[in-house]
């Protein structure tokens, strides 16, 4: 046979040796030992859907150490770290497994991403850059353990899914000071959102807005006082502004609007659907009042108007609203008695389809979407204020309460 001949057949042969010695060692570091492989899907998502997170080329019974940092609107870092313990086949599931050591503790899918602190030490709102501007926002995952060599992924969070518009409202122009967000052109129409906020002040829901523009629901981020063309405080607003509102939405939703409120907010929220019910569809109460408090910070002024005289302090009539209203509240709130205020408003309402969700460990910081860092104490109006409940408590509830939300408003 010829020698050539012969030499053809050996090649092959080591070839194949070689790619297959690879396929068995690729995962392997130059000690022999497995390398760490850190999986997190999806890898791009919405800011409110929850990833799954795992690591595989653990030894049994392995610890390792699994961490997100992330940059907020100053470019502060934020990071979590939770050390968990690697099962028989050398696998960690953040979805399954409970950290023995960590940021938070419990099961938990996402708790790498709310227990985020600081690396300053500065407990400020994570707030990452506003999404008319960018509309996404990056996550560092990294895992050590066993003295091999590090794993990381980069992740996207996006506050859009397709072509989502913005339009800057002034009171000049628009008669109302706010943020119109309408959904991709492509998406079927869901029932417009009026979105506003409470004795915070300003325009508020800027990061909700996208999130529920990008399943369809057009929504304008209103702003009442404490913001610029408005009142400095919560002092004689007219429910009439808050009409002309619903009426500049209603356009893009059919003709009638759903109301999201939050705190001080869901008075102006429920006398709107009091007053309007040809054009209130239904209403989402955080944090909600069944009375009609003073004005903000009180100064003997009230807090609404309607047809030019004040709004009377007391129960909230209910009884022309016409439309379903999901109150949402912590049964730990420090900052008024949100609980017994939702429990005696869909009393009120007379039961069914009007529905409570009570949370026993969130407080004020009960909503909206999940997933990011907060606190529990905020600089408010008139001083440092504790919302009460726990960053745990507050977590879970806004992931089990936006989802409620989000199939509440599909549903209208």
């Amino acid at each position: 046979m010829p020698r050539w001949s012969r030499t053809s057949r050996i090649l092959p042969a080591v070839l194949v040796g070689l790619l297959v010695a690879a396929m068995l060692g690729g995962d392997r570091g130059s000690g022999g030992a497995a390398r760490l492989r850190l999986d997190v899907t999806p890898a791009v998502a919405l800011a409110d859907q929850p990833l799954r997170v795992g690591v595989t080329g653990l030894a049994a019974r392995e610890r390792a150490v699994i961490a997100a940092e992330a940059e907020d609107h100053a470019g502060r870092r934020w990071r979590a770290e939770a050390t968990f313990v690697a099962d028989a086949n050398g696998v960690v599931d953040v979805s399954q497994d409970a950290p023995v050591d960590g940021s938070y503790s419990g099961v938990d899918p996402m708790g790498l991403f709310w227990s985020m602190d600081p690396l300053d030490g500065d407990a400020s709102y994570f707030a990452p850059v506003w999404p008319h501007v960018r509309r996404d926002f990056t996550v560092w995952l990294s895992a050590v353990g066993g003295g091999r060599e590090p794993a990381a992924v980069t992740v996207r969070r996006d506050w859009t899914a397709g072509q989502v518009s913005f339009t800057e409202l002034t009171r000049a122009t628009d008669g109302v000071r706010g943020l119109l967000v309408l959904p991709p052109p492509d998406v079927p129409r869901r029932r417009g959102v009026l979105w506003f906020g409470g004795s915070e002040g300003g325009v508020g829901g800027l990061y909700d807005a996208p999130l529920l523009a990008s399943r369809g629901h057009p929504v304008l981020c209103l702003g009442y006082f404490g913001a610029p063309e408005l009142p400095d405080g919560l002092h004689n607003i007219p429910l009439e502004y808050f009409a002309a509102a619903a009426e500049l939405l209603a356009p893009h939703s059919g003709g009638e609007v759903a109301v999201l409120s939050y705190s001080r907010g869901t008075e102006a929220a429920l006398l709107l659907a009091q007053q309007r019910p040809d054009l209130v569809r239904a209403v989402v109460a955080y944090a909600p009042s069944s009375v009609v408090h003073p004005g903000y910070p009180d100064s003997g002024a009230p807090a609404w108007t309607y047809r030019g005289r004040p709004v009377p302090t007391g129960r909230i009539p209910v009884d022309r609203i016409d439309g379903p209203v999901l109150a949402i509240a912590g049964e730990d709130d420090l900052l008024w008695r949100a609980p017994t205020f939702a429990a005696e408003l869909v009393l009120a309402l007379g039961g069914p389809p009007h529905r409570v969700l009570l949370y026993p460990d969130a407080g004020h910081g009960v909503g909206t979407f999940p997933y990011l860092p907060s606190k529990t104490v905020h600089q408010g109006r008139t001083g440092e204020q504790n919302h009460g409940g726990s960053r745990a408590g507050d977590a879970a509830a806004r992931r089990d309460g936006w989802s409620e939300v989000l199939n509440f408003l599909a549903t209208l």
